[in-house]
């Protein structure tokens, strides 16, 4: 049994722990059912052969069995149907691993990316980039996943910290802070219309602003003096 120094054993902790384990097991690098997802642009889809045909050939070279195959035609989509349908195969792990051509045809931003990469690692299901020779296979790339993961959960804790500390200076120096108020400039103009016998949804029509935001606006108050449709009717006459 190899010599561990008794401070190395004090100082483990389970992130770490969890991270040498990954990083000493062993991979299963052949008979993987893996999906293949290819994605392009409206005005580049003649790439989309070249991507497919050079992840097949990936697969076929490492003795891996292509169980799905996922193209994707779209600019910048904020929802990709196709790629979705491939995170829940891999949640129901129906595959072992994901293959793609680049990481930028996978993630619509590095947040994205480091996200869905999180995901896949913590259901067991790899994820492979041919473009940057990512493979997280293999126990150096399910050990680069497990840093990944720290530092994003550490960026994460920081950007708190910060929003906290930000927080507490602002109250302590009198300073709002939160979101800056956005229907509270239409206060005045909210009261003098509803005064006037205007309805809570026409008020909102008018300034372009949700029923619900007039209703926090005015006063109960307000509420029990409005006038009613017949006392504007006899003033009317």
């Amino acid at each position: 049994m190899p010599f561990v120094p008794e401070s190395y054993v004090h100082f483990q902790t389970p992130i770490w722990e969890r991270f040498l384990a990954i990083a000493r097991s062993s991979a299963k690098t052949g008979g993987l059912k893996v999906a293949l997802y290819a994605r392009v642009s409206t005005h580049d889809q003649q790439t989309l052969p070249m991507q497919l045909s050079a992840m097949r050939a990936y697969a076929k070279r490492r003795g891996w069995k292509v169980a799905l195959e996922e193209r994707e035609v779209g600019s910048g989509a904020k929802t990709r149907p196709k790629r979705e349908e491939l995170l829940r195969a891999a949640r129901r792990r129906d595959v072992d691993a994901i293959v793609v051509w680049r990481l930028d045809r996978w993630g619509r931003s590095l947040l994205d990316l480091i996200g869905t990469l999180q995901e896949l690692y913590a259901v067991g299901v790899g994820f492979v980039s041919l473009t940057e020779a990512l493979d997280m296979t293999t126990p150096g790339g399910r050990a680069l996943a497990g840093m990944l993961a720290v530092f994003a959960e550490f960026e994460r804790d920081i950007l708190r910290d910060r929003v906290k500390a930000g927080i507490a200076q602002a109250r302590k120096e009198g300073r709002p802070h939160g979101r800056p108020p956005t229907v509270r400039k239409h206060l005045a103009e909210i009261e003098t219309l509803f005064a006037r016998g205007i309805s809570k949804r026409q008020i909102a029509a008018r300034l372009s602003i949700s029923r619900a935001s007039v209703r926090r606006m005015l006063p109960l108050r307000h509420t029990a003096q409005r006038p009613s449709r017949r006392d504007h009717a006899s003033r009317s006459a």
